[in-house]
């Protein structure tokens, strides 16, 4: 229900937000009061010629499409006048906003009404109601000041990256719930994060340490020669049945949190110990085999797809990461905030494995009356 309340809530800011700050202070702003009111009932417009043709395009080929090519189509229009930033285009942009919340506003409703049985149809609907009367109430106000700050182009751009962030969230809603998914995934943007920043800030390290650049670029290269050896190695193990995918990731993730520890070594024992343990190919080919062995065969492109965002998610932030916390302190302590933060899941699924199999055992378990010891017989 949470993308569906989001959507609510987006549709209520993008309506509000941009039409009470059309003709504000900014030097952007509509200073006609006839165009002024020629695009806030464009918008409008939009909706109450076309919000009964996408209801029942909904019907016919489902709610969930729709509400996504709505969220596209809105994040597409917002761009548009973000990028043109030009009167004519405000017009096409303001259009394709309320044609585009045409699409995923009652496709919206229809999945609250599917996703909940009659008998709660009022709180579902309540509920619904309320997060776009929170974006009704909202959008003025943050949108007046957006456009204080720098104009209705950041208004437009905010909007832009709200509709596609949400229409990325209902894609992957149902998977980022699955932990068969979410662990796999997880693990292979941690092992990406780790080896974006050793091939980007060990070399820093090393010339740090006076190291050339021919010597560098060696140490570096330890890195990909350490995937090449291991990886094949590691698929064979676990096609062979001597390794399970749960395991390999669990090892996988310590040693390659363990190598961003080593970086915070001085000199090159440091700069290679690090690439040769952030290297391991242990996570990539046991996280694609994991999701492969969880996900049916015609929804394989779309797991595949979802994983390769992860790691790119994780190619870009693990630098961004390093270098946010290298520009307060040192990068030996951006290497630590990284390793800190891939080693937390596998200590936390080692510890909640431990709890699982050695529950703790209530006050007087296996005694009798009086504290004599019960034993129990066998047969």
């Amino acid at each position: 229900m949470w993308p569906l309340y989001a959507a609510g809530f987006t549709t209520a800011f993008g309506a509000h937000g941009i039409a009470a700050n059309l003709g504000g202070f900014s030097k952007d702003a509509v200073t006609s009061l006839l165009v002024l009111g020629g695009l806030l009932a464009l918008y409008d417009g939009a909706e109450v010629l076309l919000k009964p043709v996408f209801g029942s395009l909904a019907d016919r080929i489902g709610a969930k499409p729709v509400l996504l090519g709505g969220l596209v189509a809105f994040a597409a229009a917002s761009a548009l006048y973000a990028i043109a930033d030009s009167p004519g285009w405000l017009w096409a942009a303001r259009l394709g906003q309320g044609a585009a919340a045409s699409a995923f506003s009652p496709s919206a409703s229809a999945l609250v009404a599917r996703l909940n049985p009659a008998a709660k149809h009022g709180r579902a609907f309540g509920s619904y109601g309320f997060y776009k009367s929170i974006g009704y109430t909202l959008g003025p106000l943050l949108g007046g000041v957006l456009v204080w700050a720098c104009g209705l182009r950041l208004l437009f751009t905010v909007m832009a990256v709200c509709a596609a962030a949400l229409a990325l969230w209902a894609v992957l809603a149902r998977r980022l719930a699955d932990r068969s998914f979410l662990a796999p995934t997880a693990a292979l943007a941690a092992a990406t994060a780790a080896l974006s920043v050793g091939v980007g800030f060990l070399p820093v390290s090393g010339a740090s340490a006076g190291l050339g650049t021919v010597a560098t670029g060696a140490a570096v290269s330890v890195l990909a020669a350490t995937a090449a050896v291991v990886q094949p190695r590691a698929g064979r193990v676990l096609d062979t049945g001597s390794l399970t995918t749960g395991a390999g990731l669990l090892a996988g993730l310590l040693i390659t949190a363990t190598g961003l520890a080593a970086a915070m070594l001085p000199g090159l024992a440091g700069v290679l110990l690090a690439a040769a343990l952030i290297g391991t190919g242990l996570i990539t080919p046991l996280g694609f085999a994991a999701l492969a062995a969880s996900t049916p065969a015609e929804r394989l492109g779309q797991t595949m797809g979802s994983a390769e965002l992860g790691r790119e998610l994780g190619d870009a932030g693990g630098p961004l990461l390093v270098a946010a916390v290298a520009t307060v302190t040192t990068l030996a302590y951006g290497y630590a905030a990284l390793a800190i933060l891939i080693a937390a899941g596998p200590l936390l699924a080692l510890t909640a494995r431990r709890r699982t199999a050695h529950p703790e055992r209530p006050p007087g378990y296996g005694q009798g009356p009086g504290g004599r010891a019960v034993t129990r017989a066998t047969t």
